[in-house]
């Protein structure tokens, strides 16, 4: 048993003050339990390590251990306190948990990676037996300490973004670092408000080496960063930009094809997603029948064509040149004399300086667009979240590309 006993104490990589006092196995409980004791002699403050006399002990507090050949272990210790004359009483620091945990450093990272495995908080709670409230804690704990490491440096290219939350209109606004690919942190709502915040996160140093914003034409955020990084350029993200165009062509198709089948042809039947696909990503017979449509000569054919030659707009080498390019397809689109297409031609047009900055910068929201993906992962698997708190800790622990780990001695 002394040698069990000596083995548990390396394993736990107690020091001289500490021992092992007892490990019980309990068979029909699955279960190990590790009894320590501190050796007594002068004791050492938790807050300015000053050596200091004992003044009592602490009720008896118990931990969860990584398991033992598949036996919950738990470790029972009843914790010194000092006598400080600097700072009073003071429980003193013991070498396996961490600052106000149940668990002990080894326990809390093997769960942070399950949980980075699992990306599914409750079965991970399930694979390690644990419930939802200990699983959190540890969560909360890794992000804090991540937080309070990510050194956030070398910012030159970031992204913002909104993510839907809850139910209708409620948006969270999101900064990205898009050369690192993390997210570095999130607010609730998409106000001027919203976005002050997120930069308030970096530091005076950090924001005068911002050399561009890549976003949507949202007036918020461009207000906020016109405030907050006012020598960064605005890049507007052409994958937005995409989906205005591709929505404007669906509202040409819808109401087209209700005065089409007010004339009992159904031509544009089913297809919807015909034009909003790009072009290279039909199959071939899909590809066929888009062909046979445009064929017909139809408005949202013209609308189609119109979105489609736009993406030229992005393969230019010089801002100059994509600059008459748009003036070309910009005449293009007013001449077409489809409102939801001019709509989106004029909006453009009054955000050129934010579409030619593309070229001096060559960045999108494609890293944000792959985190959305990823977000929207972690709300399903979650089922949703009821307060944005939670929302936030799960983002940034998934996403933030965080040092995550507590720093053990094993």
């Amino acid at each position: 048993m002394t040698n069990l006993n000596e083995h548990y104490s390396a394993l736990l990589g107690l020091d001289s003050s500490w021992r092992v006092d007892e490990v019980v196995l309990e068979l029909d409980k699955t279960q190990v339990l590790i009894r320590l004791s501190h050796r007594g002699g002068e004791l050492a403050c938790s807050c300015c390590d000053k050596g200091c006399s004992q003044a009592d002990v602490a009720p008896e507090r118990t931990w969860r251990h990584l398991d033992t050949m598949q036996f919950k272990t738990e470790i029972k210790a009843a914790i010194p306190r000092s006598r400080c004359s600097e700072c009073g009483v003071k429980t003193i620091s013991v070498p396996w948990p961490g600052k106000h945990s149940r668990f002990p450093l080894m326990f809390e990272a093997f769960t942070i990676s399950v949980l980075q495995s699992c990306a599914n908080v409750s079965r991970a709670a399930t694979l390690l037996g644990l419930g939802w409230d200990a699983v959190h804690s540890i969560i909360e704990r890794a992000v804090a300490r991540g937080l309070d490491r990510s050194s956030l440096d070398s910012i030159k290219h970031v992204g913002m973004d909104e993510k839907s939350f809850g139910k209708g209109h409620d948006y969270v606004s999101v900064l990205t670092d898009i050369d690192h690919r993390r997210v570095l942190e999130v607010t609730p709502e998409r106000t001027i408000a919203a976005a002050d915040k997120l930069w308030e996160t970096l530091s005076e140093t950090q924001l005068s080496e911002i050399e561009s914003v890549s976003m949507d034409m949202w007036q918020a955020f461009m207000t906020s960063a016109s405030n907050q990084v006012p020598e960064a350029e605005i890049v507007h993200d052409k994958f937005h930009i995409a989906k205005y165009l591709g929505e404007a062509v669906d509202k040409v198709r819808r109401s087209e094809n209700k005065a089409l089948n007010s004339q009992g042809d159904e031509t544009l039947k089913g297809s919807r997603l015909l034009w909003l696909y790009n072009i290279e990503n039909l199959s071939d017979e899909r590809y066929d029948e888009l062909m046979e449509i445009q064929q017909a000569d139809l408005k949202t054919g013209r609308a189609w064509a119109i979105k489609e030659n736009f993406r030229y707009f992005w393969d230019y080498v010089y801002a100059g040149n994509a600059e008459k390019f748009f003036k070309r397809w910009y005449g293009w689109a007013i001449r077409s004399r489809l409102a939801p297409i001019k709509k989106v031609a004029v909006m453009l047009k009054n955000h050129l300086d934010g579409l030619l900055s593309y070229f001096r910068h060559r960045v999108t929201n494609a890293t944000a667009e792959g985190f959305n993906s990823r977000i929207q992962t972690i709300k399903s698997a979650a089922r949703g979240f009821r307060s944005f708190k939670n929302y936030r800790l799960r983002i940034l622990f998934y996403c933030g590309k965080l040092d995550l780990m507590p720093k053990t001695t094993h």
